[in-house]
């Protein structure tokens, strides 16, 4: 993860497998004046990082097929190169279990659908005075 630059602009990974929800997510941040790079799946994002070592938050949706935004979150936070990024899930169902569930594996926050622009604005806040 690289210190933020250009302008204090933090470079986002949107992962979203609903293309709506990728276009929404991806106005709120770029409203915000953030870099935004979207991508359909965890497995798109795990090559991205790869690819592209200046990611300063991943925001990834929890239920996609293939890899759920957990199983990106654990492969995350289980890389020495990467488990520095903050996640932030996001989902349409307000289940308890699965929230706290991925707070303790180390996700930075939980977001309910649909995400408002208030929650990007709170999220990408904290982000940036860490």
């Amino acid at each position: 993860m690289s210190s933020l630059t250009d302008g204090d602009r933090m470079h986002v990974l949107a992962v979203d497998d609903s293309s709506v929800d990728r276009a929404v997510i991806s106005t709120l941040l770029r409203s915000s004046k953030h870099r935004v790079t979207a991508v359909d799946s965890g497995k798109r994002a795990l090559e991205l990082l790869d690819l592209e070592p200046n990611v300063n938050m991943i925001i990834t949706d929890y239920w996609m097929p293939d890899m759920t935004g957990f199983e990106l979150l654990k492969k995350v936070k289980g890389s020495t190169e990467y488990r520095q990024i903050p996640v932030v899930i996001m989902s349409s169902e307000n289940i308890p279990t699965r929230i706290t569930k991925c707070l303790e594996e180390g996700a930075e926050d939980f977001l309910l659908k649909p995400v408002r622009s208030s929650d990007v604005q709170r999220v990408c806040s904290r982000m940036m005075t860490r």
